[in-house]
């Protein structure tokens, strides 16, 4: 439990629910704010919290908002014992998502409702304030996982998956248009022939933008051919491979692009499909997204001082 009082805006990341949910909720039943300082917006103390998260645990479970909402003024501190069968946590009804933040266990709340909206407010705030790198490690890997952890076990949650997906993929492209780099794209970005895991290569693509680096997107499914067609054509100073599975991660690729006429200066095989002890020589794997954008800023840099002293 938070020990600051917090503004709507927090409190409704925290809960996976829309900043009007609790705007209905003050006027309609009384839960809201309680903390006020003159000169001031009033804040949600940590009972104001504990009382909105019945709220929500009832409401999702089918309990009439009216009912919720007395339920939860019933326990000032937050601490209701609820009706067997409401407001559970466990048993597949909520997405794992590990020792992530507030903010991923509301997130994570609000995919289960196929809540957009909310989904991608949560995501836009978080890359506006954290930036990409941490956005995507602190938020949307936890849940992503814990959505691919609950599948593996239940078989369901393809469609909160997708939802999910769509609105990480909306922000990201919005992050690339407003973050456009300019000068030459000098990294090239590709899945690996037949994969099809995009997002940790939108995910690198919105963070190579957001440190103006410029680069260019093959995206799913690429064919070696196809690749190899593509680097001789542009001659990128990187190329980045992602392969998320075993089955897609053939290090016939790699070498392929190891004996291109234009061979980069560095070639990344990105994900966790590569496996170490099978990688060409000259080929390196980064552990996670913050190196590989460190390894692409780094050839970003060399290049600029190569041609600064080329102009000298």
């Amino acid at each position: 439990m938070v020990d600051e009082p917090l503004s709507a805006g927090a409190v409704a990341r925290r809960l996976g629910v829309a900043v009007t949910t609790l705007r209905t909720w003050h006027q309609r039943y009384g839960l809201g704010p309680s903390q006020h300082v003159p000169g001031h917006h009033r804040r949600y103390t940590p009972t104001d919290l504990a009382r909105l998260e019945i709220m929500r645990k009832l409401t999702a479970e089918g309990v009439t908002p009216a009912e919720a909402a007395r339920w939860a003024k019933q326990s000032p501190g937050g601490q209701l014992r609820l009706r067997a069968g409401v407001g559970r946590d466990g048993g597949g009804q909520t997405i794992p998502v590990g020792r992530a933040g507030p903010a991923a266990r509301g997130l994570a709340r609000a995919a289960m409702r196929l809540d957009a909206a909310v989904i991608g407010d949560t995501i836009s705030h978080a890359l506006a304030t954290d930036g990409v790198v941490a956005t995507w490690e602190g938020l949307l890997r936890p849940v992503l996982a814990g959505i691919g952890e609950r599948h593996v076990t239940t078989g369901g949650l393809i469609e909160v998956e997708h939802l999910l997906s769509r609105c990480v993929s909306e922000a990201f492209a919005a992050v690339a248009r407003s973050a456009r780099a300019g000068g030459p794209a000098r990294i090239l970005l590709s899945c690996a022939d037949e994969e099809q895991h995009t997002l940790p290569l939108e995910a690198l693509a919105a963070a190579l933008a957001e440190a103006r680096v410029a680069y260019r997107m093959l995206g799913a499914r690429v064919p070696v051919a196809a690749l190899v067609e593509a680097v001789n054509r542009t001659g990128p100073a990187a190329v980045v491979v992602w392969s998320h599975t075993r089955p897609t991660a053939d290090p016939g690729q790699l070498s392929a692009l190891l004996a291109v006429p234009r061979r980069p200066l560095l070639v990344l095989a990105a994900g966790p499909g590569w496996r170490a002890d099978t990688l060409p020589a000259g080929v390196v794997r980064p552990v996670d997204l913050a190196e590989a954008v460190s390894l692409a800023l780094a050839v970003r840099d060399s290049l600029d001082q190569s041609t600064g002293a080329d102009r000298a």
